[in-house]
């Protein structure tokens, strides 16, 4: 999967609607190879990532769990440690 596509699920602030549509957005990108498609293309895949978005947001207001709510801020220290180790010079 898609490197860029982060876990949306058990956030506190909950996912937005433009992290969402972000999410959305590099799914049909990575399914169609193209960052960018064609004009001949543009119409069904602005259509995909609207409809997909849309779904995507279904299932986060309909998933269900009893773990706490990440925190953000958290989570992207946590990120940041792991790539500085991963990255760092031999």
């Amino acid at each position: 999967m898609c490197r860029n596509i982060r876990t949306l699920h058990n956030f506190e602030p909950a996912a937005n609607d433009d992290e969402v549509h972000a999410a959305a957005l590099q799914y049909v990108r990575k399914i169609s190879g193209s960052t960018r498609p064609s004009q001949a293309n543009r119409e069904a895949f602005d259509r995909a990532v609207e409809e997909i978005a849309h779904i995507t947001r279904h299932l986060l207001d309909d998933l269900v769990t009893s773990a706490p709510p990440r925190n953000r801020e958290v989570e992207a220290a946590r990120a940041r440690a792991r790539a500085e180790k991963r990255f760092a010079p031999a």
